[in-house]
């Protein structure tokens, strides 16, 4: 009796030791299945989420069609069946337009950058062309360079990139392959989404404007700026209270290495929140004619493609009020160095009779 009694003990301790481990097994698995279904549900959601961008702001005609910028008879290394199998360099026109509140509608482009990418080198080349650069052309006798995107703009705002791309194609005998419009609240929330931007401010940046809402109070040295504050950074030029003054140069020069510090930040992000942001902000601010495939390319293997050499084209400038005049060999140089950036023929002779330039 004795011995039944152990057994039945015995038989009764395994029988719930199989269950303790049926039960942590059970546990475990359905941990790991709620561990597995957060990673799907976040990367789902970033995709989600860079997809609604893709589609916001490229231009759905666009990716479906051979795209081709450079004049005929030209080689062109962005010409490309959508959606393209490589990424190819490229030059890429950036605009940064005023839509703050108090501008006034405004379109005019603050910001001319020459972007030249080469993602086999991870290179790029920056190009800034002063705002206030004189360019002649036919339907404008004497205007600053920031004066074409809105006047393509306020023609017809469908064709503005494309006729814009065209116009300063042509002026510099540059081709590029895609336009990029951004505006000013992009630059702004980015730089808070991605927790401000370590700045060393060179001066005293001091400027009021009630028309519009400007406050523009900056100390100098090195400092952590919010979105707002980097945008008054990039914007500085003049003083109505007392500080010394900026140039166009200067200027670009800062827009550059804010820009250099965004691109950094951005390939450091890791989180699917943080990412999920930017891509709102890009949606809501950018517009562009980059396909589709392309721009997918870009969102989701953004560290893979993002450059790690960044190289600042300068160019020596005089003002003449109301314009600025650049150095014609120093923009020469530059033309040619955004070329051979893309692989590009540098055989090109690029007239300057259009622009303002000096000897």
């Amino acid at each position: 009796m004795a011995v039944s009694n152990n057994n039945s003990r015995s038989k009764t301790k395994s029988t719930n030791k199989n269950k303790s481990k049926h039960k942590v097994l059970k546990i475990v698995g359905m941990v790991s299945a709620i561990l597995i279904l957060g990673i799907c549900i976040c990367v789902g959601y970033l995709y989600y989420k860079a997809e609604a961008t893709i589609h916001r702001i490229a231009s759905p005609e666009i990716s479906t069609q051979t795209y081709q910028s450079s004049p005929p008879g030209e080689e062109n290394n962005a010409e490309q069946q959508v959606p393209a199998p490589h990424l190819k360099p490229m030059i890429i026109l950036l605009a940064g337009v005023d839509s703050r509140d108090g501008s006034g509608g405004t379109v005019n482009t603050d910001v001319l950058m020459f972007v030249s990418y080469n993602p086999d080198t991870r290179s790029a080349k920056l190009l800034s062309l002063p705002r206030d650069l004189l360019i002649k052309s036919e339907f404008a006798r004497s205007r600053k360079a920031n004066y074409y995107y809105a006047y393509y703009y306020n023609k017809d705002k469908s064709t503005a990139i494309p006729n814009t791309k065209q116009f300063y194609s042509e002026l510099l005998d540059l081709p590029i392959d895609y336009m990029v419009v951004v505006d000013f609240d992009a630059l702004r929330k980015t730089v808070d989404a991605l927790g401000g931007l370590q700045i060393d401010v060179e001066m005293d940046m001091k400027y009021r404007d009630t028309a519009d809402g400007t406050n523009i109070d900056l100390r100098k040295g090195l400092q952590k700026l919010d979105g707002s504050q980097v945008l008054d950074y990039v914007r500085y030029r003049k003083s109505n209270q007392g500080t010394q003054e900026s140039s166009d140069f200067a200027r670009n020069e800062r827009q550059q290495k804010v820009i250099k510090q965004i691109l950094e930040k951005l390939g450091e992000l890791s989180g699917i929140s943080q990412w999920g942001t930017i891509l709102d902000i890009i949606g809501d601010h950018v517009t562009s004619d980059i396909p589709e495939s392309l721009i997918r390319q870009g969102i989701l293997n953004f560290s893979s493609l993002k450059p790690n050499q960044i190289q600042t084209l300068n160019m020596d400038s005089l003002w003449k009020s109301p314009f600025v005049y650049v150095k014609q060999e120093d923009l020469k140089e530059a033309l040619i160095a955004l070329r051979e950036e893309a692989g590009l023929s540098t055989d090109s002779e690029p007239h300057f009779k259009s622009i303002g330039t000096i000897d």
